[in-house]
């Protein structure tokens, strides 16, 4: 008999529900993170293998991690990566990002390796996956892995954003996280400026037409005000925290009391 899936799992259902989704960022190799990170309350990590320390043995370890201390295992791929998107899918995780998609072509690519046939061309071998999701009968995982598995496409250069339109449009395609720091770059033609109101202005259109398109919206947020305004705009998935930053802040905070 097949089993319910636990809330972390349920993350796409959450989402289209309208539920606002907060997750740290991992780039810590170490399976105890993201452990540490759902018992602090995060509802999500995401394992980040682009500028992260995360390889397919980490993300292998940080999934089963995330998911038992309640917070739903997302991965951010490396540029280009899209036979990793299969794999990490494979290992449970409920939403992948896929930086640097610039055309409808990238997305699709993004869908043929996340989504199994006929929307993608994903190929059968989802066990570890299955055991995280607790789900023992392959009939019901074939039957509603791809409406819970989410494919993201980042939308960070100005070849992304100016053809958003026909990203969006592409079947299968969950929703686009937007990469603020990069955009900023694209935006202003070399300055880093990801909280810059040209910057939020242009975060918050791409949210918008997400939304119009009916599809999901996820960015990368500096602060608590902009994951507030981002929410406002209508992104649902707003990732507000680093691991090895959070480390830091909390050493610091911990130190300055002694004056040392």
């Amino acid at each position: 008999m097949a089993h319910a899936r636990s809330a972390p799992m349920d993350l796409a259902r959450r989402m289209r529900a309208g539920e606002t989704i907060i997750t740290a960022w991992s780039g810590l190799p170490d399976p105890r993170v993201p452990a540490v990170l759902g018992r602090a309350g995060y509802p999500a990590v995401t394992f980040d293998m682009q500028h992260g320390l995360h390889d397919l043995a980490s993300v292998a370890l940080g999934i089963p991690a995330a998911a038992a201390n309640g917070a739903a295992p997302i991965v951010r791929l490396a540029v280009d990566d899209f036979a990793g998107a299969s794999r990490v899918a494979d290992m449970g995780a409920v939403a992948i990002i896929a930086p640097m998609i610039e055309d409808a072509a990238g997305a699709r690519r993004l869908v043929a390796h996340v989504k199994y046939p006929p929307l993608g061309q994903r190929s059968w071998g989802p066990f570890e996956a299955m055991g995280v999701a607790g789900i023992t009968d392959q009939h019901e995982w074939l039957a509603t892995a791809n409406a819970a598995t989410l494919a993201f496409a980042m939308i960070e250069t100005s070849a992304a954003y100016a053809a958003l339109s026909e990203i969006l449009a592409v079947e299968g395609l969950d929703g686009v996280f937007v990469g603020p720091s990069d955009l900023s770059i694209a935006l202003t033609g070399g300055r880093l400026a990801p909280s810059a109101p040209q910057t939020l202005d242009t975060v918050r259109a791409i949210g918008a037409a997400a939304v119009a398109a009916g599809k999901l919206a996820g960015v990368y947020c500096q602060n608590a005000e902009e994951v507030a305004s981002m929410q406002a705009a209508g992104f649902r998935l707003m990732a507000l925290g680093g691991d090895s930053g959070l480390l830091a802040s909390a050493a610091v905070a911990t130190l300055a009391p002694l004056k040392l």
